[in-house]
């Protein structure tokens, strides 16, 4: 997720991120290799209107620096969870309409690869305000806004988390990896 200084991971409704340093060089591989570990991305049905077409623009574009991500997206099993949508308008991808944890339960039960977040704001504040989130990777912006959403602003207990490791990119950008604490 990234996040600015002082907390928050975007400006608005439709998760505006114009703050973002997009250090291709310092997280490409991270998040190429941490892709890698899922075969199930979640995501919001808010954000996977833009997302998901996105990256399936990219991979018609062998030239762009994030050719190799995109094709990992795209052939990706997607999971929309929408309260709103009847069907799936997009390849690969199956819709969550049912509660929130049972469904996320559910699809943890399954066998295969890890799963993954990919957002947006509110859906994983959701995930967090359940304790859905088993590990955090924060890309952590060297910007404080003052103003803006966050992630846990749904939390109603204290989540304890576990250190596993960090990165600085030369950006500044920095990469911090947690994973919840049993209990």
């Amino acid at each position: 997720m990234q996040v600015t200084l002082d907390g928050f991971n975007s400006t608005g409704p439709d998760d505006e991120q114009q703050w973002v340093t997009w250090d291709l060089d310092g997280i490409k591989q991270y998040v190429i290799d941490l892709l890698d570990t899922s075969d199930t991305i979640l995501i919001g049905r808010k954000l996977a209107e833009g997302y998901i077409p996105y990256w399936q623009d990219v991979i018609t574009k062998p030239d762009d620096p994030m050719y190799e991500f995109a094709t990992r997206i795209v052939g990706a099993k997607k999971v929309v969870f929408t309260k709103t949508l009847d069907k799936s308008i997009w390849d690969k991808t199956e819709l969550a309409k049912g509660k929130l944890t049972d469904q996320v339960n559910k699809l943890k039960n399954q066998d295969g690869k890890d799963l993954i977040v990919y957002g947006g704001s509110s859906f994983v504040s959701s995930l967090i305000k359940h304790s859905l989130i088993d590990e955090f990777h924060f890309f952590v912006n060297p910007i404080a806004i003052g103003k803006g959403m966050s992630a846990f602003a749904e939390l109603e207990n204290w989540q304890q988390l576990k250190f596993v490791k960090s990165m600085t990119c030369d950006s500044g950008l920095i990469i911090v990896h947690y994973t919840k604490r049993p209990g």
